[in-house]
This record gives structure tokens, sequence and C-alpha cells, in this order.
């Protein structure tokens, strides 16, 4: 396994999106009635925490600090 396995700016920040995401959606599902618009923005921003984690790694931030 590498060195900087999960212990990066890109990994952390991209873990934090998409709790929060799962947050979002999960509210969303949980109020009565059912919040399907919420819903998605919470399924958004779990897909879009990939996308945050390719951009950052791509500018240098999913190396390792040693």
């Amino acid at each position: 396994m590498a060195d900087n396995h999960g212990n990066t700016p890109a990994a952390w920040t991209a873990v934090l999106v998409a709790l929060v995401g799962f947050v979002v959606g999960g509210i969303g599902m949980s109020v009565s009635p059912l919040n399907w618009p919420l819903f998605w923005v919470g399924c958004v921003l779990v897909v879009g925490a990939a996308v945050v984690f390719m951009v950052l790694a791509k500018l240098g931030l999913h190396e390792s600090g040693h």
C-alpha cells in the first residue's frame, strides 16, 4: 500500500464532500413527504466528490508529504 493512501488533502476533501452528500441525501429521504430534490442534490454531491478528488490529484495534492 502506498505511503499516502488516504492521507492527502485530495483524499480528505473528497471524503468530506461525499460525507456532506450522504447527509444531505439522507435528510432528503428522512423528511415526510420525501424530498426528492434534496435527495438528488445529495447524489450530485457524492458524484462531485470523485470529480473534486480527480481535480485535486491533478493539481498535485495527492502526493506524499515525505
